[in-house]
């Protein structure tokens, strides 16, 4: 095939596609490429057809097609689309693990975590949907089941919804890996369980005046008001303040209430589902509910002088 000048050698194909003679000889051996005939010499030569064929096969492999797919692109035996679909259903599926392996490494670069604790953390970020959702059952079995609530109520429990979406954001599963941790410490359960049961209304027992302070926002929005202020825990105007929340309602009650949240740990619990959940929810409250501890300890005592 000397005689035809439309023929290119490999050298020639290369320099005219910017492809190394290496590759081109590689993707000819493994047919993705196959010349259109040979010199005297046995050499390869290519033609035209062979220049866009290579064009496309560089395309392909760009996108991160395997050979044999790119094979089975330009052979006819797959389309295109079929061959993308697959790709990015593949490339997803990479993303939602580079996304789980950066919010793990994160989170213990900020720890400054052990070996152990980096394989936990790994361990539970990397859960499946029904291993995350055992985690939750259990929990809410654990502590929810033992209160004397109403079936109403027990129904919306059995309802509660913590997962991480399937296209997680890292802090997502920086919340999730922090989250599940607590949701398996037997302690917090246990301190939990104190919480709701004196805070959580029965069927024979309204709810004590402080479980307002878990259940209704504007306490919390009421305190974080004075003290922006100024007003300090054992000013007048907080005494004045827990009145007007509270009324009549014993300070010594409702501070039981109060410190058995904060024991448990309710408003970090409140914060990580939140944030599992992708939701901004409201402000963290740590400072204001610990002010208004104080608040009522301060009126406690005052309750007692005056006795």
């Amino acid at each position: 095939m000397d005689e035809r000048t439309d023929l290119l050698t490999i050298g020639r194909l290369a320099r005219s596609t910017g492809i190394s003679a290496r590759t081109l000889r590689f993707w000819s051996n493994e047919g993705v490429i196959a010349p259109a005939g040979r010199s005297a010499g046995g050499y390869r030569l290519y033609d035209a057809e062979c220049v866009a064929r290579v064009e496309l096969a560089r395309t392909l492999r760009e996108l991160g097609l395997g050979l044999d797919e790119v094979r089975d692109v330009l052979e006819r035996r797959a389309t295109v689309a079929e061959v993308a679909a697959a790709h990015v259903a593949a490339i997803d599926t990479r993303i939602r693990a580079l996304k789980v392996s950066r919010a793990v490494l994160s989170t213990v670069s900020k720890r400054q975590s052990t070996l152990e604790e980096t394989a936990l953390m790994n361990r539970l970020a990397r859960l499946s949907s029904t291993e995350r959702a055992q985690i939750i059952d259990d929990f809410k079995a654990d502590v929810f089941g033992r209160l004397d609530i109403e079936q109403r109520l027990r129904e919306r429990v059995s309802a509660l919804d913590i997962d991480l979406p399937d296209d997680p954001t890292p802090d997502q599963v920086d919340a999730w890996i922090e989250l599940a941790e607590l949701l398996q410490d037997a302690d917090f359960r246990a301190r939990l369980g104190i919480f709701l049961e004196l805070n959580t209304p029965t069927g024979d027992r309204k709810a004590p005046p402080g479980a307002t302070i878990w259940w209704a926002r504007q306490v919390v929005n009421e305190v974080a008001r004075v003290r922006e202020e100024g007003v300090a825990p054992d000013d007048p105007a907080a005494t004045e303040l827990i009145s007007r929340m509270f009324g009549d309602a014993d300070p010594g009650e409702v501070l039981a209430s109060l410190e058995s949240g904060i024991s448990a740990g309710a408003e970090r619990y409140r914060r990580l589902v939140s944030r599992v959940r992708g939701r901004a929810g409201a402000p963290d409250a740590t400072e204001e509910l610990h002010w208004l501890a104080t608040a009522l300890r301060s009126a406690t005592g005052g309750e007692a002088a005056r006795k």
